[in-house]
């Protein structure tokens, strides 16, 4: 499948993804997550969809940038946000230091195996002290193309491996959740919490 194939799936079902998930409640992990990064700084949701995370952590007193590969989804965390979200892939991120926190939240999951330690390099640039990098992805050991969409599927020991091997990373939590939509709670999410090593 071709990578840009997920991105004219978002694209083409924005207003009905949004609409799926808009609303889930996310608390379990946000929390998680931000017990590491303190009660302020500067957040990158990379791969942000509708914005649904994004906006909670500007309600919280958080600095926060957005991106996401669809130009839909962009438009439409945009007038959530009521702020610029910047079009991009993950194979463009340039920032240096820039961030206290990234947040990727089923978007990582997107990104080829073969490509995800660039990507993983890529965001430990961007990170500044704490350093602390959340991501999820769906609990597996495939890679597939399923619905237009690729996906990318962990075991916990391939994950710990994945964000551990360059040595640039260290992981702090490793857990499992189960998937929030109505209809889909079967579904297990791998998640991960790791910290920057300088």
């Amino acid at each position: 499948m071709k990578e840009n194939q997920t991105v004219n799936y978002y694209n083409q079902w924005a207003e009905r993804y949004c609409s799926e998930t808009l609303h889930v409640d996310m608390s379990f992990c946000r929390k998680k997550f931000l017990s590491y990064l303190g009660t302020k700084g500067k957040i990158l949701d990379a791969g942000c969809g509708c914005g649904r995370d994004s906006r909670y952590f500007l309600e919280q007193g958080y600095q926060v940038e957005a991106f996401d590969a669809s130009e839909e989804m962009c438009k439409k965390a945009g007038r959530w946000l009521g702020q610029e979200v910047k079009c991009m892939e993950f194979s463009k991120i340039t920032y240096l230091r820039a961030f206290d926190g990234v947040w990727a939240c089923a978007s990582l999951l997107h990104v080829p195996k073969r490509k995800l330690p660039e990507v993983l390099e890529r965001l430990y640039l961007a990170l500044r002290e704490p350093g602390i990098l959340y991501a999820s992805f769906k609990k597996g050991d495939s890679e597939r193309c399923f619905g237009g969409r690729h996906f990318s599927d962990f075991m916990e020991i391939q994950l710990r491996d994945l964000f551990e091997r360059e040595k640039l990373f260290r992981v702090e939590e490793c857990f499992e959740t189960y998937d929030v939509r109505p209809g889909r709670e079967t579904e297990v999410w791998l998640n991960v919490i790791a910290k920057i090593r300088r």
